[in-house]
């Protein structure tokens, strides 16, 4: 029984204490990617394996050891997203959108899953925000999508975030690179882990990403890539710094990173922060240029990142950051009786339709049950709704702030109910509201 009472490990229950924080975040970053002209874009949660295997790539830790892999009921292997980029691509050639101007810019609120050890800001379902800049292999893309990210922590006040940046070349480039790499690692295989063995002939960039502190430490002396850039990489790369310089975004060129995702080309950036302990990565993207050729389109670049969700909650959490309140209802209205019930439910029904919200009892409780749960709901107006108030035709409506009671007719109640809301906030701020025909 317990089985069912318990969130599988590594996966959190998000409550409405805290879902309408999380809505709020999510639509400023929807509307922050809405203003670099980014749309929205859904995929499926589960693809072919294949997908994550060639666009993630087949020696990475994702893929060797955190995909969520299984057969499907026709023996398709099927895989959980363990990321954004590799199901958009395949979305983008699968409907031809490649067909639509140039560069095609995408975003996403999307869950992802990776079979790891649960910690803080590290889970097994997590969440991410990302943008894919698709069609375009200017370096003013690389800084824009960076700019995007800048713009998401400004927005939210986030400090103590610091923008980190490097190029890891090209594939011509980068061969000379993997030789390097390939005699130094050669000198230290006696020492590298088991994983980092198999892809010392393979990809030999990996091994600088392990985590293993072993490895992690032979790794510190290896060789740099940005050493090894040509000179259109070189050029590419100071293009997108000088396009960052002329935003007034700061940054550190650190050539230790190099994502750890093998589609990565030119362009890799990171936003870490002190913050929030071990897990500082905060959103981290670059360039791919080779990735929609490798899923089986045409040569196109594109770029883009991908932003953790819990992690930026961790980050606002960790800094005071204060988000809204959780939105009051506007009413709370009482049938005294059972008998009052329709009416009750009538008028809520009308204030909901406009876009006010509303509440009456569910369950025939008394009164004083009533007013408990209305005080415990935070409503912002109270009435009582009896039969003589029915007769009548009126209600007494109280305000819960200040005590005031205003009567109202129950006829265009919703009508009335909103001028009266309207006319108690401008009177908070020592106005008037304005009467009919003025």
């Amino acid at each position: 029984m317990a089985l069912l009472t318990k969130a599988p490990r590594g996966t959190e229950d998000t409550l409405p204490s805290e879902s309408y924080k999380l809505r709020f975040i999510e639509n400023a970053l929807g509307e922050t990617a809405g203003n670099f002209g980014f749309r929205e874009i859904r995929t499926p949660v589960f693809e072919h394996t294949e997908l994550f295997m060639r666009g993630v790539g087949d020696t990475t830790d994702v893929v060797q050891k955190e995909m969520y892999t299984f057969n499907d009921n026709g023996n398709r292997s099927i895989s959980l997203r363990p990321e954004g980029t590799a199901g958009t691509v395949r979305a983008f050639l699968e409907h031809g959108l490649f067909n639509e101007p140039l560069p095609q810019k995408y975003y996403y609120l999307t869950s992802c899953y990776r079979y790891e050890k649960p910690q803080a800001g590290r889970l097994r379902e997590f969440h991410q925000f990302g943008v894919e800049s698709l069609g375009t292999g200017s370096p003013a893309a690389d800084a824009e999508i960076i700019a995007l990210a800048q713009q998401v922590f400004d927005f939210f006040g986030l400090t103590d975030i610091s923008l980190e940046i490097n190029s890891i070349g090209c594939p011509e480039c980068r061969k000379h690179y993997h030789e390097a790499l390939l005699n130094y690692f050669n000198e230290k295989k006696a020492d590298l882990c088991e994983t980092c063995l198999s892809r010392l002939g393979r990809n030999p960039m990996r091994i600088l990403d392990c985590k293993s502190p072993v490895c992690s430490a032979i790794a510190k002396d290896a060789p740099v890539v940005i050493d090894f850039l040509c000179e259109e990489c070189e050029a590419h790369f100071g293009k997108v710094k000088s396009y960052l310089d002329a935003m007034d975004i700061p940054y550190t060129v650190n050539p230790r990173i190099v994502r750890g995702l093998d589609y990565y080309t030119k362009t890799v950036f990171e936003f870490v922060s002190n913050s929030i302990g071990a897990q500082g990565t905060v959103c981290g993207g670059g360039r791919y240029d080779g990735l929609i050729s490798e899923l089986g389109g045409n040569p196109l670049p594109a770029c883009g990142f991908g932003m953790g969700i819990e992690r930026l909650t961790m980050l606002l959490k960790a800094q005071n950051r204060e988000l809204p309140e959780d939105p009051r209802p506007y009413l709370y209205i009482a049938p005294a009786s059972p008998e009052q019930g329709p009416l009750a439910m009538k008028i809520v029904n009308d204030l909901r339709y406009e876009g006010i919200s509303a509440l009456t009892d569910l369950g025939e409780r008394s009164l004083k049950a009533q007013m408990k749960y209305a005080n415990k709901k935070n409503a912002m107006y109270t009435a009582v709704l009896g039969e003589d108030e029915a007769n009548k035709g009126t209600v007494n409506v109280k305000n819960m702030d200040n005590g005031n009671i205003t009567e109202l007719p129950i006829v265009d109640f919703a009508d009335n109910f909103l001028r009266l809301t309207m006319n108690d906030a401008f009177a908070e701020i020592g106005a008037e509201f304005p009467q009919i025909g003025e």
